[in-house]
C-alpha cells in the first residue's frame, strides 16, 4: 500500500514489483539538484548505512535527480514528478523546491524506518514500482510557532524545521516577542534580552489556575542564532517569516526599555517581564521616539531574515492607556485622526510605509483592518474568516488562519484526561475537514488567498513534548489540507485518511514525536489538575 501524507495529486502503483536499494546504489544528480542529492544522502544514507556514492554515467540502479522546464510548466516550481521502476529512479522537479518535496515522497515510500537517524538490522529497502505527479494547492502553507511564552532553544526549532519539511509545509511563522518574553538578540538595544527575555515565574495552566512554577523562565536567539535557523529552513525550502510584535502585546520590551510605554498614564519604570497570560494593558507609546526605536529594530531584523513578508502583529491592542495618555491624545488631534483606532491603524502604516521602500511586505492579525488598513497590508485571518473575507475583498492579499478551525494549542477532545483543555474540540477530522477559501468570495477575490496557516501558541506548553501533542497527529491534516487537491469539505476521504495515517504514525515514532495518539493522551502526557479554559460546543464557522 502507498500511503503518502499530503496526498498527491496523481498517484499510480504498478503492481507488487519494487525496486530494491542495496550497496551498489548510486545518486545522479543533474544542475540544481545538487542540494537535494546532498539531503537524500546523509538523510537516507544515515537510515539505511547505505553509502549513495555518486553516479558516473549511465546505467542502471540510479536514483537520478533533475529539474525540467516542463514540470515547471504543467505543475509549476514546486511541482514534481516521481518514477519508480524496477531498474531505478527517476525524481523530475518543476524547481529545486518541487525536487525537494519529491524527495520527501520517496523517504516515505522507503518505509517508516527511512526516519531513522541510524539503521537497524536486517532491513531491506524496497520502493514500490509508483508514478508520482504532484504540485501543492496553495503557495502559502505555514505553521506559526510561539516561542516568546515558552522559550524553545534552537535544536528545537531546527527540528521543527525537519518536521515541516516532512510535511510539505514551507512557511516558519516565528512568534518571536510578546509580554511574556521577547526572543530575538538586537544589538542596539541590548536590554531587550538582557532583562526583557526573562521572567521571574511562570502561571502553570490557564491563568485562572492558582498553580506557578517558581523559577525564572527565559532565552533568545542570537544573530548567529536565527542565521543557521534561517539557512537550514533555507535548504529545506522554507522562508523564516519573523513576528516582532506592536502596539500590543509589548509589555517586556517596556520592561527593559521604559520610555517606549505610556509613562504619562502608568510607572513604567516599574513594569517587568509579564509572568501572566491573558492581553496586557501596557502597550507603546504612539510617540516618533518609539517609531525611531522600532524602526532600528526592523533594520537587525531585516538584515537577519531576507523573508518578502515581515510580521508585526497589531493584535489584541487595549486602547485604555491611550485614551488616558495626553501624549497619544495630542498625536491623534495632531494627525487628524478620528479616535484610538484610527491611531494603531496609524502606527501600523507607518512601518508598511517603512518596510515597502526597503522591499518588503508587512503582514499583521487582522485587528489591523480597524481603523483603516493599510495600503500594502497582508493580513492574518485569525478571528474566523471575516477579516480575510474583508481583506480580500478590498483586494489585499490573505493567510487564513481562523482559531476556531487551525488552532493547534486548541484541545482535541473533550475528554477530562485532555490536558490543560483549552478552547473548542478540535480534532483530527475537524482539521482534516478545515477549509481555507470562503464559499463568498469570487474567484478574483479568492486569488488573494496566498494560502494558510495553522498556529501553535504556547502559553500551556512548556516544553517541546506538550508541543508536539498538541501539533501532532493534526499537523498532518493540516499539511494535506494545504497541500493536496481535496473536495469539499463534506466530501473529504477521512476514512482513507486515517487509514495512510496509520503508516504515518510509525513515521512519526521514527522521528520521536510525541504525538496525541487516536485512542486519547498516555498517562504521561496527562496534566491532571491543571485548569484550562474549554469552550463548549461548536465553533463558529464565520
Amino acid at each position: 500500500m502507498v500511503d503518502v501524507i499530503p496526498k498527491p495529486l496523481h498517484l499510480t502503483a504498478h503492481g507488487a514489483g519494487s525496486f530494491e536499494l542495496g550497496p551498489r546504489t548510486r545518486l545522479a544528480a543533474h544542475d540544481g539538484a545538487e542540494w537535494t542529492e546532498r539531503w537524500l544522502r546523509a538523510t537516507l544514507g544515515a537510515a539505511t548505512g547505505l553509502p549513495l556514492p555518486p553516479a558516473e554515467g549511465h546505467g542502471d540502479d540510479v536514483i537520478r535527480l533533475s529539474l525540467d522546464p516542463a514540470v515547471t510548466k504543467d505543475l509549476g516550481a514546486e511541482g514534481y514528478r516521481l518514477a519508480v521502476m524496477p531498474t531505478g529512479v527517476h525524481l523530475v522537479g518543476g524547481g529545486p523546491a518541487g525536487l525537494f518535496w519529491g524527495a520527501q515522497t520517496l523517504r516515505q515510500l522507503l518505509g517508516p524506518d527511512a526516519f531513522r537517524r541510524a539503521p537497524l538490522p536486517g532491513r531491506t529497502w524496497r520502493l514500490p514500482l509508483t508514478h508520482v505527479e504532484d504540485s501543492p494547492r496553495f503557495r502559502w502553507r505555514g505553521l506559526m510557532l510561539d516561542v516568546a511564552r515558552h522559550f524553545m532553544p534552537k535544536d528545537g526549532v531546527l527540528r521543527y524545521l525537519d518536521l515541516m519539511a516532512a510535511h510539505k509545509l514551507n512557511v516558519f511563522h516565528f512568534h518571536l516577542t510578546d509580554d511574556q518574553g521577547w526572543r530575538l538578540e538586537i544589538r542596539r538595544y541590548p536590554r531587550l534580552t538582557e532583562v526583557g527575555s526573562w521572567r521571574a515565574r511562570t502561571k502553570f495552566g490557564h491563568r485562572a489556575s492558582p498553580l506557578w512554577e517558581e523559577k525564572p523562565h527565559g532565552g533568545h536567539y542570537t544573530h548567529d542564532d536565527i542565521r543557521e535557523i534561517v539557512a537550514y529552513a533555507a535548504e529545506r525550502h522554507i522562508t523564516v517569516v519573523p513576528e516582532i510584535d506592536v502596539p500590543g502585546h509589548s509589555q517586556a520590551a517596556i520592561a527593559a526599555y521604559p520610555e517606549l510605554g505610556n509613562s504619562d498614564v502608568i510607572d513604567t519604570n516599574s513594569l517587568s517581564v509579564w509572568d501572566n497570560w491573558g492581553i496586557s494593558a501596557n502597550v507603546l507609546a504612539p510617540t516618533d521616539n518609539t517609531l525611531r526605536f522600532y524602526e532600528g529594530v526592523f533594520e537587525e531584523v531585516l538584515d537577519l531574515f531576507p523573508s518578502e513578508f515581515i510580521h508585526v502583529g497589531g493584535d489584541e491592542c487595549p486602547k485604555d492607556q491611550w485614551r488616558q495618555s495626553a501624549t497619544a491624545q495630542a498625536r491623534i488631534r495632531e494627525l487628524g485622526l478620528a479616535d484610538e483606532d484610527a491611531l494603531q491603524s496609524w502606527f501600523i502604516g507607518h512601518f508598511d510605509e517603512w518596510l515597502s521602500a526597503r522591499g518588503r511586505r508587512l503582514i499583521g492579525w487582522d485587528e489591523i483592518l480597524e481603523g483603516g488598513l493599510a495600503a500594502g497590508a497582508t493580513v492574518s485571518s485569525w478571528r474566523g474568516y471575516a477579516g480575510g473575507i474583508a481583506a480580500a475583498q478590498a483586494g489585499h492579499d490573505v493567510v487564513m488562519c481562523p482559531e476556531q478551525q487551525v488552532y493547534l494549542d486548541h484541545r482535541q477532545a473533550d475528554g477530562a484526561d485532555e490536558p490543560v483543555p483549552i478552547g473548542y474540540v478540535r480534532t483530527l477530522e475537524d482539521v482534516y475537514r478545515f477549509e481555507p477559501v470562503p464559499p463568498r468570495l469570487t474567484e478574483a477575490q479568492a486569488g488573494h488567498v496566498l494560502g494558510t496557516q495553522a498556529n501553535v501558541w504556547t502559553e500551556v506548553m512548556e516544553d517541546q513534548a506538550r508541543v508536539d501533542y498538541q501539533a501532532f497527529p493534526r499537523l498532518a491534516a493540516f499539511a494535506e489540507v494545504a497541500w493536496s487537491a481535496l473536495p469539499a469539505p463534506a466530501e473529504r476521504d477521512f476514512t482513507g485518511f486515517e487509514r495512510r495515517m496509520t503508516a504515518h504514525y510509525r513515521r512519526l515514532d521514527a522521528l520521536g514525536v510525541a504525538y496525541r495518539p487516536p485512542t486519547g493522551p498516555r498517562p504521561w502526557q496527562q496534566r491532571p489538575g491543571v485548569l484550562g479554559r474549554p469552550i463548549e460546543g461548536p465553533p463558529p464557522n464565520r
